[in-house]
């Protein structure tokens, strides 16, 4: 009976598998590399176009904003110019004021009063004087009081001086508070307000 030996041939086949079994494996590990390589570029990829989105973002935001802050300088220009056109509109409207005022407190100043002192702030008028008895005081009160350019009189002080003046018994001097108003136009401006009113 023959012998036959397998040996070799069961080593032979043996060494063939472990070279299959490296091999796979080689291609397994590369391929597994190949896989993490292209993950991590498209991942840094990704990054990138997010990032280049992120600054093209961040220069919009910075164009708008610095929109935002000239159209605030715009604004704050606006209301300044406003609030100046408002100012001289309100300087020409009053320009004609100031004559009434003046030629108003000409013809109501009654014989035996002097004016010293004429302060205005706003609509308040400051007005001091010398008179020649209190009933002239009270004639000049009741003259502002039924003016149409002067208004709300009142008496801070009056008082007695005691040096004689030549030819007279003794000036009092006085200091009173009035308003400018023009009754006309405050008229007018009721009228037109009860006409409006009526209409509705």
């Amino acid at each position: 009976m023959a012998h036959i030996n397998l040996l070799p041939w069961r080593q032979e086949r043996r060494e063939e598998q472990q070279r299959q079994l490296l091999t796979i494996t080689g291609l397994s590990v590369v391929l597994m590399l190949l896989i993490i390589l292209a993950v991590h570029l498209e991942i840094s990829r990704q990054i990138s176009t997010q990032n280049a989105r992120n600054a093209y973002l961040q220069q919009q935001i910075n164009i708008v904003n610095q929109q935002l802050t000239e159209i605030s300088n715009l604004e704050k220009g606006k209301k300044n110019l406003l609030d100046r056109m408002k100012i001289i509109q309100r300087l020409q409207e009053n320009r004609p004021e100031i004559v009434h005022l003046f030629d108003e407190l000409a013809r109501r100043i009654p014989e035996g009063v002097h004016l010293t002192s004429f302060k205005q702030v706003e609509k308040a008028l400051t007005i001091e004087g010398i008179a020649q008895s209190n009933a002239r005081v009270s004639a000049f009160m009741r003259n502002i009081d039924t003016s149409e350019w002067l208004g709300n009189p009142q008496l801070s002080i009056i008082k007695t001086d005691d040096k004689k003046a030549a030819g007279q018994d003794g000036t009092r001097s006085f200091i009173l508070q009035a308003q400018q108003m023009n009754k006309l136009a405050q008229s007018d401006n009721e009228k037109e307000q009860k006409k409006q009113q009526a209409n509705k």
